[in-house]
């Protein structure tokens, strides 16, 4: 099967679960079949919508965008050719992650070669460097790394503030990450990697944004208990997760 007809492939089983195709801008569609992208990528698309997400993130040509915690890559290498030649994608990866996991800079490194229009980023969590001007800062899966015992208290606090400074007025800031139980503690973040919907409501709209976008249904899994770790083999890749998007005030 070509890489095309995979995409179509992909697209058609999305919509039979209920994804508005008509949402998905030209753009998206094509990023998701650029031949840059791995099978292994490419194959996790139905389970995590990219399309669509991003259509909720209003990810256009030409755009300056950041992929925050950018993981293995997953997302940058298809913000990359949404925003275009004319469009700038910043990959950053904290160094604290990278030292936990080489593998991190490594995976970094291989975007960077594939894509000309990323920039990566490696400073620490605490002052990660991004540039001013943005239009949207995208964290996937992310957001309760913040609150990882190995880090101080105030890390999501001090990342919420610089991403509302680096994003120009307008500017979105879409955070996704797996559901723990309402009023879990932020210790799950820990022990499940998980994290209340709620508290990452309250943290980032302390920081100056405002909830614009609330989306329980696009990556959502009634099934998922919230009780179990995200990596527990009965419940990965399925659990149940929600998105947020939060604009700066102009």
């Amino acid at each position: 099967m070509t890489r095309a007809l995979a995409t179509t492939a992909i697209l058609a089983a999305m919509a039979m679960g209920g994804t508005a195709l008509a949402a998905v801008p030209a753009n998206l569609t094509a990023a998701l079949g650029d031949i840059k992208r791995p099978p292994a990528d490419s194959s996790r698309d139905v389970a995590r919508k990219p399309a669509e997400l991003l259509a909720l993130a209003q990810v256009k040509p030409g755009q300056k965008v950041a992929d925050f915690m950018m993981g293995g890559g997953y997302f940058t290498r298809i913000l990359s050719p949404a925003v275009g030649p004319g469009g700038k994608v910043y990959a950053y990866q904290s160094s604290e992650f990278i030292k936990f996991r080489a593998a991190y800079g490594t995976e970094q490194s291989s975007v960077v070669a594939d894509y000309k229009n990323v920039t990566p980023l490696t400073a620490p969590i605490a002052n990660a460097g991004l540039p001013d001007g943005l239009d949207m800062v995208l964290t996937v899966q992310n957001y309760h790394d913040l609150h990882l015992k190995a880090f101080p208290a105030d890390t999501a606090d001090i990342a919420n503030r610089e991403i509302f400074k680096a994003l120009k007025p307008g500017g979105l800031y879409v955070v996704v990450d797996h559901a723990a139980q309402p009023g879990a503690p932020l210790t799950v973040a820990d022990t499940l990697h998980r994290i209340d919907e709620a508290k990452v409501k309250s943290e980032v709209e302390a920081a100056g944004f405002r909830l614009a976008t609330e989306d329980d249904k696009l990556l959502a899994n009634p099934a998922d208990p919230r009780d179990k770790l995200v990596f527990d083999p009965s419940i990965r890749g399925k659990t149940d997760r929600f998105v947020l998007v939060f604009k700066k005030p102009k």
